[in-house]
């Protein structure tokens, strides 16, 4: 699923750009699971991992309160078993 799916695309000062997209607190649930990062460990590489998707990426960021791609070893991190929250509206 794509990131923007449900974001206007729209046409600005001459440039075509998303509107921003605003994205659904994704709850705690029993069955997420709890990872610790390793060294080395993505973003990416993560959403490949459990989700089957390298796009999801930006999923596990938001969930999990990251700015950046690359995870600091040691971090915990959630991982919702369900991706359904992951579109904007």
């Amino acid at each position: 699923m794509p990131r923007y799916d449900k974001s206007a695309f729209r046409l600005k000062n001459g440039k075509w750009s998303y509107d921003t997209t605003i994205y659904e607190t994704v709850p705690e649930k029993n069955d997420d699971m709890y990872f610790i990062a390793t060294e080395g460990d993505r973003c990416d590489n993560l959403a490949f991992r459990f989700y089957g998707d390298p796009d999801l990426w930006w999923f596990i960021a938001k969930v999990n309160g990251l700015k950046t791609m690359n995870i600091p070893a040691g971090t915990s991190l959630r991982m919702p078993t369900s991706t359904e929250k992951a579109n904007g509206f």
